[in-house]
């Protein structure tokens, strides 16, 4: 019998060594606690969770409770540099950084609802290794985009080959056919583009071609303008619309013949009409997103910027939050560093009068930089206590 691998996937070593997971119980320390004078509704489930702990552990706790019912997942997992948290062992011999992504991505894949999303940020060292990994247990046909976010703006001139501006934020759903995305707000630059020359009622508008190069059938007449004159399309083209229906829109006022009535004849098409909202691309700059210098200046107040190697602007999590979730929607992060996701949920509560809850996942351990100080304690909590009294949540 043969024992050839049927499948293709990434293969590591100690890859069937599979952690023994019990049971576990996630116990509240109600002297860390801030609790709000209210409720949302009576039926609220709970209110946004900070946990401190291995999160491997924490999510096996989580499990039972909210398998299937988180929206969005967001995570900004160790890169294995052998610069990040030392708590996290993030220079890991290449095999033991694969199974500790695979082990807490199975569970994370779990959590998930039917139209939910994960996010997971990463660098060139293990980007490629970690795609191959979430087609595997996330589904490769679930894979949606894989994002660019520039994180840092300026040019590194004291870069050996390459400035490396730039991060990997990989997407996928849990299911791609249940996957909708929110759209983006429109820009000033996008709507500056209609005018409303002609003081028409339904507002500002943008003038569009009418001729087509294909064959149209009933596509070859004239039309009358306002002021007497004629227009044909040119040889071998022809009108967009048949002769009926452009004398239509010309009673409707939707075709533009110029200010004085003698330019050729233009569509117009409406700000109103258009879709309300920017399908995203894959190309996030750090105008839009911010960068890690931003970053590390909103943890400044901690005086302890240098702890995180790689933060994440509030302005990048705001972003995946936008598209990813609605008001309701139930947000984890098991990578929690300094509490960003949390502090974009309520940011974005506040924008749109939402209920977004939200569950972090930290380690408590000191770092390297700072022996004494305890993450979850003094930082974590620290600026989410710091959101909460920003927008009155206390």
């Amino acid at each position: 019998m043969s024992n050839k691998k049927t499948k293709l996937e990434l293969t590591w070593i100690g890859k069937e060594n599979r952690p023994r997971l019990e049971p576990r119980i996630l116990v509240e320390d109600a002297a860390k606690s801030l609790h709000a004078p209210f409720r949302v509704g009576k039926d609220d489930l709970f209110d946004n969770r900070l946990i401190f702990g291995d999160n491997l552990l924490a999510l096996k706790a989580l499990e039972q409770e909210f398998a299937g019912k988180v929206k969005c997942i967001f995570i900004d997992p160790p890169y294995n540099t052998g610069s990040a948290f030392d708590h996290y062992d993030d220079g890991l011999e290449h095999s033991l950084w694969l199974s500790l992504m695979r082990d807490r991505l199975v569970l994370l894949g779990r959590m998930l609802r039917d139209d939910g999303s994960i996010w997971i940020t990463i660098d060139d060292n293990e980007a490629h290794y970690l795609k191959v990994l979430c087609d595997e247990i996330l589904g490769r046909k679930n894979f949606v985009a894989s994002l660019c976010w520039r994180k840092i703006h300026s040019l590194k001139n004291d870069a050996r080959i390459i400035s490396v501006n730039h991060d990997t934020v990989l997407l996928y759903a849990k299911n791609v056919d249940m996957l909708k995305l929110n759209l983006l707000p429109r820009t000033e630059t996008m709507n500056s583009r209609y005018s409303n020359p002609d003081n028409d009622p339904r507002g500002p508008w943008q003038s569009g071609d009418l001729v087509a190069n294909e064959h149209r059938v009933n596509g070859n007449y004239t039309v009358k303008g306002p002021t007497g004159e004629s227009f044909t399309v040119p040889s071998h083209k022809h009108w967009v619309y048949s002769q009926v229906n452009m004398e239509e829109l010309v009673k409707d006022n939707k075709i533009w013949f110029g200010k004085d009535g003698t330019a050729f004849p233009r569509k117009k098409r409406f700000l109103f009409e258009v879709q309300q909202g920017r399908t995203p691309d894959t190309w996030w700059t750090s105008d839009d997103c911010g960068h890690n210098q931003e970053a590390k200046r909103e943890i400044q107040f901690f005086n302890s910027q240098d702890i995180f190697a790689t933060p994440k602007p509030e302005r990048l999590l705001h972003r995946v939050l936008t598209l990813a979730t609605n008001p309701g929607d139930l947000v984890l992060d098991s990578f929690a560093g300094s509490g960003t996701a949390m502090h974009a949920v309520m940011d974005l509560n506040k924008e749109d009068g939402g209920n977004r809850k939200c569950i972090l996942i930290q380690m408590a351990e000191a770092t390297e930089a700072e022996p004494k100080k305890n993450i979850c304690k003094d930082i974590t909590r620290e600026r989410v206590k710091r959101a909460i009294d920003k927008y009155g949540y206390d």
